[in-house]
């Protein structure tokens, strides 16, 4: 694969240990940092936060709230819905 300047993943992580999760991060991470833009559609938030710039929360096809990753983790409403505390 050419270095795209969009890639896409739709749930990279899911199925995958802990371990193969934090790796598949990482790997995310650097394939940005390297100048691609990153649209990562994800159900672990917790996670796609900690590697996001910004972030979108849908509910039922819609956009409920939009921001900075770590405003959104921040978020006391969104800590509790989604993040589990």
């Amino acid at each position: 694969m050419t270095r795209g300047k969009l890639v896409l993943l739709d749930e990279p992580s899911m199925g995958l240990s802990p371990v193969l999760t934090q790796e598949i991060f990482n790997v995310i991470r650097e394939i940005n940092r390297e100048g691609s833009t990153i649209l990562l559609v994800e159900q672990n938030a917790r996670m796609a936060l900690k590697v996001a710039n910004r972030g979108y929360v849908l509910q039922t096809g819609e956009i409920i709230l939009a921001g900075e990753a770590k405003e959104l983790a921040a978020n006391e409403e969104i800590r509790k819905a989604y993040l589990a505390g």
